[in-house]
C-alpha cells in the first residue's frame, strides 16, 4: 500500500484485549493485533462460498478453515471477526460432522471480537471449521457503493481493503500477518456484474453470476480482497493487464502502460514473479488508498489518472510488493517497515530504469520533506523503524516513516556496500525467506550474516540498529537532493521576494514534482495577493493532477486563502484516498478559525468515502478539542 496517512492501523492501536503483558514481557516478535493464539492453532486453507447482495449490503455463505493443533491442550479456537453474524459452527473430520458451541468475546473498539470456538474431544491434529455468517453494512474493509458514486452510474460495486486488521469484518479468521494461508472461492453475484479477487483472475472470464477462485500461494490474511462491479479488461502485456469499468479503461491502459515493463525489469533485478499474472483493478476515486498490492491484482486509485504518467510510481511500489511483503510477509505489524520501505527502495530501482534517475531523485526529496513533516508530529518512540507496539497509543502513528525512512535505510546499506552486493543480498533474501513472515530481528540476523559479518565491512550491527530502533535519522545519513527541486525552489524564493516575476519563470517543461516544491517553498508569511497572483497563472484550483490538487488546498487551507475554498470543497468531495485530503482536512482544522467548515465539507462528502477514510478524518476533526 502506498504512503498511508495516519492510519496503517496499528498506528493508532491501543492494547490488544487479550490479557496485557508486564512491560518486561514485551515480545517484539508477537502479534498484539489478533485474538487468535497461533501457537495453539495455525489456519492452513481456507474456502469460501459467498452471495453478494446489494440491495442488504452483505456477504452471506460459509468459511472453511483447514486448521491444524500446534498444543495438543487446547480446546478452544478463537478466531478475529467484526460486526459478523456467526449463524452455526461445525466442526469436520474424517467425513464426520458434529456442531461446535461457540461464543463471542469481550469486543475491542478497533480490534472487534473474539470468536471463541469449542472443539469436540473427537478433534484431532487436523480439521476443519465451517462457519456459516454474514457480514454487516458497516464492515470496516467492504465499501459499497451505489451506481451513482461509479463511473458508469448504472451499476453497483462492492469492494474491499482487508489491510491491516480489517480482513476479520468479512471473513472469520485468524486475522495475522504471523500465518499464511492457501485459499479458494466461489463468489455468487448479479449476473451483469464481474467478482474479481487477489487470486486467479482469468480475463476470459463470462459474465454468469458465480465465478470460482484460487489462490495456491500462501498469503497472509490481509492480502485477501474481493471487488464486484462492472468491470472489463484490457491487456497492457503477455502478463499484465487492467480492470475496471469501461469508461476509464482507455485512460488507464494509457497511464499505466509501462507495467509490462517494469515486471519484467524487477524479475531482473530480484527474481522470478511467483504470482502468475500481475493485473491491475481501478476502482472509483472513494477507494482510501492510492494503491493496495493484492497478489496477482492491485487494487488501484483513479487519482492516479493524470494524463501524463506522472504518478505511476505508485504502480512500481505495488509491483514491487509482489516481492517485498507478498513473498517476504512482516510478521507483525511492528516490523511494517519490512513491507513498506523496502518496497519504496525497490520501486525507486524500478523507475530509475523505466524513467530515469533525475524524476526518481526529485520524488526522494520530496518523499524526504514528508518524512520531516511526520518527524514533527511523530512521537520518538514511533520514529523507529521497528517501534513497540504493544500498548501504542491511539493518538500515536508512524506517517510515512516505515516507507521514507525505511527506504533511505536500505539505500544507506546500499551506498555503504556497493549495489552490486546489496542487489545479490536482497535477491538472496527473497529467496531465503520466500513464501515467509519474518521479524526485524530476523532480517538483522540475515543481514549480519550475508554483509555485517564480512570483513572490512563498512558497517556494525550497532550501527544498523540506530535505524530500527532509534529516532530521526542517523547523522551520518546521505540526504538526497535534485537540481531540478533546487532550481524550483530558488524560483519561488525569487518570486516572493519581488526578484522575478511569474512570466519570466518558464514551467513548460517542469515536472509536476517540481510545481510541488514551488508551492511547499512560499514563505509562510506571503502576502494572499501573491497567492492569488500565483493560482490565476498556474489555474493550480483547476488542476487535474491530484497530487498538485492535494498541495496547493493544504496551502490554501493553511493560509486561509478563501478564494479558493469552493475548489478546495470541490476536491476534498471529489476524492475518497486518504493521502489527498486528510492532511487538507487537517490544514482547516489547525488554521484555528476553520473548524466548522471543515466539519461541514465532512458532513457533505462522508458518505462518499470508504470506512478508512472516514475514521482518519474524523480523527482529524477531533484532534481540534484536544
Amino acid at each position: 500500500m502506498h504512503r498511508l496517512i495516519t492510519l496503517f492501523i496499528f498506528l493508532a492501536l491501543t492494547a490488544c484485549s487479550q490479557d496485557d503483558p508486564p512491560a518486561d514481557d514485551y515480545d517484539p516478535g508477537r502479534d498484539y493485533f489478533t485474538f487468535a493464539d497461533t501457537n495453539a492453532f495455525v489456519t492452513e486453507h481456507l474456502a469460501l462460498d459467498l452471495d453478494v447482495d446489494f440491495e442488504r449490503r452483505e456477504l452471506r455463505g460459509f468459511a472453511m478453515l483447514s486448521m491444524r493443533r500446534l498444543d495438543p491442550e487446547a480446546g478452544v479456537l478463537v478466531l478475529d471477526t467484526r460486526d459478523l453474524r456467526i449463524d452455526s459452527v461445525t466442526i469436520l473430520e474424517n467425513g464426520n460432522s458434529s456442531p461446535a458451541g461457540f461464543e463471542f468475546g469481550e469486543s475491542h473498539v478497533l480490534l472487534g471480537t473474539p470468536l471463541r470456538i469449542e472443539l469436540p474431544d473427537t478433534a484431532g491434529e487436523s480439521f476443519d471449521v465451517m462457519i456459516e455468517y454474514a457480514t454487516s453494512p458497516e464492515s470496516t474493509a467492504l465499501q459499497w457503493l451505489p451506481p451513482e458514486l461509479t463511473a458508469g452510474g448504472k451499476h453497483p460495486m462492492v469492494f474491499s481493503q482487508s489491510q491491516a486488521v480489517h480482513a476479520r469484518s468479512w471473513v472469520p479468521l485468524q486475522d495475522t500477518p504471523a500465518i499464511r494461508i492457501t485459499y479458494e472461492a466461489t463468489i455468487r453475484t448479479p449476473e451483469s456484474l464481474l467478482a474479481v479477487m487477489s487470486a486467479n483472475n482469468d480475463p476470459l472470464t463470462p459474465r454468469t453470476g458465480e465465478y470460482r477462485f484460487d489462490m495456491p500461494q500462501p498469503i497472509p490474511s490481509y492480502l485477501l480482497a474481493l471487488a464486484v462491479g462492472n468491470y472489463y479488461f484490457a491487456p497492457l502485456g503477455e502478463e499484465t493487464g487492467i480492470y475496471t469499468e469501461p469508461e476509464l479503461l482507455d485512460a488507464s491502459v494509457y497511464e499505466f502502460a509501462d507495467t509490462q515493463a517494469m515486471l519484467e525489469t524487477a524479475e531482473e533485478m530480484y527474481g522470478p514473479y511467483e504470482w502468475g499474472r500481475y493485473d491491475l483493478l481501478v476502482l472509483p476515486p472513494s477507494f482510501p488508498y492510492g494503491g493496495m498490492e493484492n497478489p496477482r491484482l492491485s487494487f488501484i486509485t483513479p487519482s492516479l489518472l493524470a494524463g501524463d504518467r506522472s504518478l505511476v510510481s505508485v504502480i512500481a511500489h505495488e509491483l514491487a510488493h509482489s516481492w517485498s511483503g507478498n513473498l517476504v510477509t512482516n510478521a507483525t505489524w511492528r516490523d511494517g517497515w519490512l513491507n513498506e520501505g523496502m518496497t519504496s527502495y525497490i520501486e525507486s530501482r524500478l523507475m530509475e530504469i523505466i524513467y530515469d534517475v533525475a524524476r526518481v531523485d526529485e520524488e526522494r526529496v520530496l518523499s524526504y520533506h514528508e518524512l520531516l513533516l511526520d518527524f514533527e508530529r511523530v512521537p520518538e518512540p514511533m520514529q523507529a523503524l521497528a517501534p513497540r507496539l504493544d500498548d501504542a497509543d491511539p493518538d500515536g502513528f508512524q506517517g510515512t516513516v516505515h516507507y521514507h525512512k525505511g527506504r533511505m535505510f536500505l539505500e544507506y546499506l546500499e551506498q555503504a556496500f556497493g549495489r552490486d552486493a546489496f542487489d545479490a543480498f536482497l535477491k538472496a533474501y527473497f529467496e531465503e525467506f520466500a513464501f515467509g513472515t519474518i521479524t526485524t530481528e530476523q532480517f538483522l540476523d540475515f543481514l549480519d550474516a550475508q554483509l555485517l559479518a564480512s570483513e572490512g565491512a563498512p558497517l556494525t550491527r550497532a550501527e544498523v540498529e540506530r535505524w530500527t530502533y532509534g529516532p530521526g535519522l542517523p547523522d551520518d545519513v546521505s540526504l538526497p537532493s535534485s537540481a531540478n527541486l533546487e532550481a524550483a525552489a530558488a524560483a519561488a524564493l525569487a518570486w516572493s521576494a519581488g526578484d522575478t516575476d511569474l512570466a519570466e519563470i518558464v514551467v513548460d517543461d517542469w515536472s509536476p514534482q517540481a510545481r510541488i516544491h514551488f508551492i511547499n517553498s512560499m514563505p509562510a508569511d506571503l502576502p494572499l495577493d501573491r497567492i492569488r497572483e500565483l493560482d490565476a497563472a498556474w489555474e493550480l484550483s483547476k488542476s487535474s493532477n491530484a497530487e498538485i490538487g492535494r498541495t496547493w488546498f493544504i496551502q490554501v487551507a493553511a493560509r486561509r486563502f478563501e478564494d479558493a475554498y469552493d475548489a478546495l470543497g470541490a476536491f476534498v468531495n471529489r476524492h475518497g484516498r486518504g493521502r489527498l485530503i486528510v492532511p487538507i482536512y487537517r490544514a482547516l482544522v489547525e488554521n484555528g478559525k476553520d473548524v466548522e467548515l471543515a466539519q461541514s465539507l465532512f458532513a457533505q462528502a462522508r458518505s462518499n468515502y470508504h470506512p478508512a477514510t472516514v475514521a482518519w478524518i474524523e480523527n482529524s476533526l477531533r484532534s481540534a478539542g484536544d
